[in-house]
């Protein structure tokens, strides 16, 4: 029978079965996650090279966070969504990433209903429709930008719904899932999922030395998309009366 053992999740009465300690440092996972992301986003920019010399700065930066993204929904979220019932008592890797993240959102170590459903969706479709945009920007695909607004569309709803549920419960009802201290809440809870909002570009050249730091986000990428398809219908519609009128 599983056993309930004290935590230092927030609510304090949330029934985590099974906890254990994580026995890496928090430094150690940090290290190991940024060296893996360092690699994974290396053989990227050395794959958009080989594939595509002449890609654009701002596609080829747009290919590497796709890529990121569809890697992290389907693989690390993917853990989530396979180890939920056994995530409290987990040693390895991806499972000591997650209890110390659970620290800013212990939903993730209760199975919580409306968390394990939002994430096997992202795992399921957004995560492979991530790749599917990465692909169709590698292959200048005229699938892109339809696949682009829908997966912008996904992160801003998903992002949406993820912080509006949790702070409902805590303001509304009393039940914070995000334990006090600062970090916790700004740089676990609200930083690490805003980057799928606002991730800030910086372009230097010699023709925007001055402007110096442009944004490029998940709201650009659905602008221009949005741009680009409606551009191109007016451009049909526009074809199709001039083939009338002969």
């Amino acid at each position: 029978m599983d056993s309930f053992h004290s935590h230092p999740y927030y609510p304090p009465d949330a029934q985590i079965y099974n906890y254990s300690p994580n026995t890496a440092t928090v430094l150690s996972l940090l290290l190991t996650a940024s060296a893996g992301t360092t690699a994974l986003l290396g053989a990227t920019y050395i794959l958009t090279i080989w594939a595509r010399p002449n890609l654009s700065k701002a596609n080829r930066f747009a290919v590497l966070w796709f890529v990121l993204s569809g890697t992290l929904h389907c693989f690390f979220e993917g853990y989530f969504i396979v180890n939920h019932t056994r995530m409290a008592s987990a040693q390895d890797f991806f499972g000591q990433l997650w209890k110390e993240y659970a620290l800013s959102d212990s939903r993730y170590l209760t199975s919580d209903t409306l968390v394990l459903c939002m994430e096997t969706i992202t795992v399921l479709v957004w995560g492979p429709m991530c790749f599917g945009v990465a692909y169709s920007i590698l292959s200048n695909h005229s699938l892109r930008h339809p696949l682009q607004i829908i997966v912008c569309m996904a992160h801003l709803y998903g992002d949406t719904l993820y912080y509006s549920t949790s702070l409902f419960d805590d303001y509304a009802r009393g039940r914070p899932y995000c334990r006090p201290e600062s970090v916790y809440f700004w740089i676990y809870y609200f930083l690490m999922n805003f980057i799928w909002i606002v991730i800030p570009f910086c372009k230097l050249s010699p023709h925007d030395c001055i402007i110096g730091l442009l944004l490029k986000c998940p709201l650009v990428y659905l602008y221009q998309s949005m741009k680009t398809v409606s551009h191109a219908l007016k451009q049909f519609d526009s074809d199709s009366h001039s083939r009338k009128s002969k």
